[in-house]
């Protein structure tokens, strides 16, 4: 056994100080961060930590891609379920979907008696719009933050970006509803206790006595920088961050040579920073384990270091543990082995017309990494490549080491140009599309019965719904299947359940924009446009879906799940995989490595059995790549990548 700890100063406030209860009303704490970090374990642990200190809590996932029954070991889903176990705990995962109908069926069933068939029918188009998922599964967030029977809730959030969007929520849809009318999540005069409902949201989450924000991020600068920009968009809000901690440093007991001698220095010059710069109240660390966090005596170690002061427990192993199943050879195991280069090689390299290489998968398991390093080998294999973040929380500029706007810019390396889906300025550039648009429709028309400044004020006011945030994204992302002069167009998405979400919208609002009201239809990227997308991203000629992960169950399971959805909702098949941050077994010649790699190999052999898809590998590496030079040297250690050969540059056919 190895103890390790960083205690805070006796001067500081504690952790314990920011999330225990202190009066009589219901609190609330909210972990939030980069996807990949350990929130939701660090969320498990804090409400197993409170239950087990005789606070009735409640654990909310906000994320819809929730793992808190892979962590708790037993099936929780969309109804508040008690947790095994654990006194006084229960969780729930909110389902966008089931959210949706039972928002619906709420919203309808009340004016059956009061509204005719006609006017029941508009309501029902109305909620057929995709932004009802949005506000059903946010209503259903509302609803916990009015719940006097706990004394403690917890909400483990969708990653950072969406995060943010979740907390402009209770202000956005309030400003919607108080302009009274039509809105696209229902009539506004049905919606009266919803409004004050948000209102009393609005006032909680500003009110630092009952609401605690904590962000969780690994020793990393580029989650550190994350952090800091998204705690600088919540106090816009009026929302302090309180709690900062940093999880998975490596311990030094088992950091036996210069390459994990080197990353442990970085990682601890990392939380000397963050200590520093990062205005929050209180800061708490925990290690890395040799295996993966989950069931209850696992978290109670993890609540114990963050809230009682208690030494990490490292249980390190011995040799002996080395020959366990899934273990390494004696000669280690041949990561390079599982892959296929050749048939990575064929998935990546573009063909006459434009290719699509969409990398996805839960946050943090490096996708945007990936993402820019093989658009960059693409590019100095002769390529014309751009490269697209639709993350709302994208740091391209961090990993190219240069500026990347709203529009595809050149970056320093040939054939190579990036861009970044800036939400304000797309919804800006949609807003002018549509009312162009609709502009044009009546330009000319002699109708007298039409009153055309009516229905542009008409449409303008449907601008003003957080749902054409949606659909201005949407829009953005569309226009990138017509950027001509591209040979490969790769995109680095958001993590998986919102790039589930994101595919799904073709789809959905071409299916709402087939219902033909006014300002549906007022949309300038028509239903024919959708379809000629959804062809393409279902087009396996076309377009590449590349599952990033690391071999842990967690992010397999995750990547799994959304590979099965992505089939059975939107028609499109994975066609590749990739693993990264595999330990490379000429450092950390200790158990705790060897156990680690060991399970490394365990999860690699499932992910091929659970995939039908060629493997991609990819190394941790002793610094993380950025700028350039270091994405095309880490190019040259991933087999596949470092194959693909070099082209003339053939013209390319535009979509």
């Amino acid at each position: 056994m190895a103890r390790t700890a960083q205690q805070p100063e006796a001067s500081e406030t504690t952790a314990r100080e920011v999330v225990e209860p202190s009066g009589d009303d219901t609190e609330f704490v909210f972990f939030s961060g980069k996807g990949g970090v350990g929130k939701s374990t660090v969320s498990c642990a804090t409400a197993t930590w409170l239950a087990d200190n005789d606070y009735e809590t409640l654990l909310v996932t906000t994320d819809p891609a929730p793992n808190l029954s892979d962590i708790f070991g037993q099936s929780i889903g969309h109804e508040v379920t008690a947790i095994d176990g654990v006194e006084n705990l229960s969780a729930i995962e909110i389902d966008p979907d089931t959210a949706a109908e039972e928002y619906r069926q709420e919203t309808i069933e009340p004016m059956r008696e009061l509204l005719g068939e006609e006017e029941i029918r508009t309501v029902e188009e109305q909620l057929n719009s995709p932004c009802v998922e949005e506000i059903a599964a946010f209503d259903n967030f509302v609803d916990f933050m009015d719940s006097p029977e706990y004394d403690a809730v917890v909400f483990d959030t969708a990653p950072t970006g969406h995060t943010i969007r979740l907390m402009e929520l209770p202000s956005d849809w309030n400003a919607e509803l108080e302009k009274g009318g039509s809105t696209c999540i229902g009539p506004a005069a049905s919606m009266e206790d919803k409004k004050a409902q948000y209102e009393r949201a609005i006032d909680t989450l500003q009110d630092g006595e009952r609401t605690s924000f904590a962000f969780v991020g690994k020793p990393e600068d580029s989650s550190i920088d994350e952090i800091e920009r998204s705690a600088s968009d919540l106090a816009d809000l009026g929302i302090d961050s309180q709690l900062l901690i940093l999880n998975g440093y490596l311990p030094e007991s088992v950091c036996e040579d210069p390459f994990f001698e080197g990353k442990r220095a970085d990682e601890q010059a990392v939380i000397e920073r963050a200590r520093e710069e990062f205005d929050a109240d209180a800061t708490a660390t925990y290690p890395l384990q040799p295996g993966e966090i989950a069931g209850l005596d696992l978290l109670a170690d993890v609540g114990g270091v963050l809230y009682d002061g208690a030494d990490a427990t490292v249980d390190v192993g011995t040799a002996a543990d080395e020959d366990g199943a899934g273990a390494a050879s004696d000669d280690g195991t041949d990561f390079e082995a599982v892959t296929d280069p050749d048939a990575v090689v064929d998935q990546l390299t573009p063909g006459e017309e434009t290719e699509y290489l969409f990398f996805t998968g839960k946050g943090g398991v490096g996708k945007s990494t990936i993402a820019s390093t093989a658009a960059t080998k693409l590019a100095e294999a002769g390529h014309e490549t751009l490269v697209v973040t639709t993350d709302p929380a994208a740091h391209l500029e961090d990993i190219f080491g240069e500026p990347v706007g709203h529009e595809p810019t050149s970056v320093s390396q040939a054939n190579l140009d990036a861009a970044r889906i800036d939400q304000e300025e797309a919804l800006a550039e949609y807003r002018e599309q549509v009312l162009d648009h609709v502009t044009e429709m009546y330009e000319d028309k002699e109708d007298t019965q039409i009153d055309v400044d009516a229905a542009i004020a008409n449409v303008e006011e449907e601008l003003e719904s957080p749902c054409a945030e949606e659909m201005a994204a949407l829009e953005k992302f569309v226009s990138y299947f017509d950027e001509d002069g591209y040979d490969v167009v790769v995109f680095d998405t958001a993590p998986t359940g919102h790039t589930l979400r994101l595919l799904e919208l073709p789809s959905d609002w071409k299916g709402f924009m087939d219902l033909g009201s006014l300002t549906k239809g007022a949309a300038p990227a028509k239903g024919d446009k959708y379809d000629e997308v959804i062809e393409t991203m279902k087009d396996p000629e076309r377009s590449t879906f590349a599952f990033v992960m690391y071999p842990e169950y967690t992010p397999m399971m995750e990547a799994y799940r959304a590979a099965e959805d992505l089939r059975d909702q939107v028609g499109i098949e994975t066609s590749l995989v990739v693993a990264n941050y595999l330990l490379p077994e000429e450092h950390g010649d200790n158990a705790f490595f060897a156990n680690r790699r060991a399970q490394q190999a365990t999860y690699l052999e499932e992910i091929r059995d659970r995939f039908d898809a060629p493997l991609m590998s990819a190394p941790l590496r002793r610094e993380e790549p950025i700028g350039l030079a270091a994405l095309r040297d880490f190019g040259e250690e991933i087999p596949g990548l470092a194959a693909i050969p070099e082209t003339d540059a053939p013209e390319v056919t535009p979509s």
